[in-house]
């Protein structure tokens, strides 16, 4: 965390989005949730979000370039979710002030939401006299969303497991270009994970992780995967053709991102943005080398 926040009534820090190198849904748990393991990687793509401690009153104000109108009540927010578990954990009264201006499109597969969550985490433990520090803020993170936790830690790529709660950090890679092709469907996770159970006959066996598999990018597209491709991919067959078309361009991976929709490309592309459709947006970004920091602004 930045102790430079130390104290800090206001603190602005830019909440990156993620994409996942590698995607298995293992067992469903009694209560519901589903086992996962994932590789996370952040990518420099990212929302601002801006924190201030209040006397009482508490606000989340979500402003820019995304359909406003599909954004709930601020209550079911999950930076809002965020502050109040935050407050809660620590015994704190007074309210908080939140303001995100959304660059990371909503409902993409690019964890946005849970994006949000972690920095909010992140921006009050910053500003705290006594703060909790990372190990607990993942805990608490891991109450609010299984992106949440890794999106809260200071490793821009890691390993997880459990709900993604479970994290091994992993060394950072060298920077790639990514481009992310948006389609103009969203695709609602629990209606993935539905397609999935559908489509499956046995369970997935939970993978051993070996440190060199990870430590260059020329060893990953061995290992990259997303169950929820095929199965969002036979309802929206866009996705394989953005998958298809993004190798075609010169990606060294391809693949889509979480529960969808977004499908990225690494490495250098040539001409993706012939394989767009109407209404389809296309965004180069990079994968990130390290987790921006929370940083004072009154």
């Amino acid at each position: 965390m930045s102790a430079v926040a130390r104290g800090a009534r206001v603190v602005e820090v830019a909440a990156q989005a993620k994409i996942n190198l590698r995607l298995r849904v293992l067992a469903r748990e009694a209560g519901g949730y589903h086992q996962i393991e994932t590789l996370f990687l952040r990518i420099d793509l990212a929302d601002t979000v801006r924190v201030a401690r209040t006397n009482g009153a508490r606000s989340v104000d979500v402003s820019g370039n995304v359909d406003l109108g599909t954004i709930g009540p601020a209550e079911k927010n999950l930076a809002w979710r965020a502050a109040v578990a935050y407050l809660a954990a620590t015994g704190q009264d007074g309210g908080f002030a939140i303001e995100i201006d959304k660059h990371i499109p909503l409902g993409s597969g690019l964890g946005g939401g849970s994006a949000n969550a972690g920095a909010v985490l992140r921006a009050l433990d910053a500003m705290s006299a006594t703060p909790l520090g990372e190990a607990a803020l993942c805990s608490i993170a891991a109450q609010i969303g299984s992106d949440v936790p890794f999106l809260t830690c200071e490793s821009p790529f890691a390993f997880g497991w459990g709900r993604g709660e479970r994290l091994m950090p992993l060394a950072s890679l060298a920077a790639r270009p990514v481009a992310l092709v948006v389609p103009s469907f969203a695709v609602n996770t629990a209606d993935a994970y539905g397609w999935l159970a559908e489509s499956r006959a046995e369970q997935v066996q939970a993978f051993v992780l070996q440190r060199d598999m990870v430590s260059d990018w020329w060893q990953l597209p061995a290992i990259a995967i997303n169950d929820f491709e095929p199965v969002v991919g036979s309802r929206h067959p866009a996705v394989h053709r953005y998958v298809q078309g993004l190798k075609s361009a010169g990606c060294e991976i391809a693949m889509m991102s979480g529960s969808g929709s977004t499908v990225f490309g690494i490495g250098p592309d040539s001409g993706a943005d012939a394989i767009l459709r109407p209404g389809d947006r296309l965004i180069r970004t990079r994968t990130s080398e390290r987790v921006e920091r929370v940083s004072p602004i009154e």
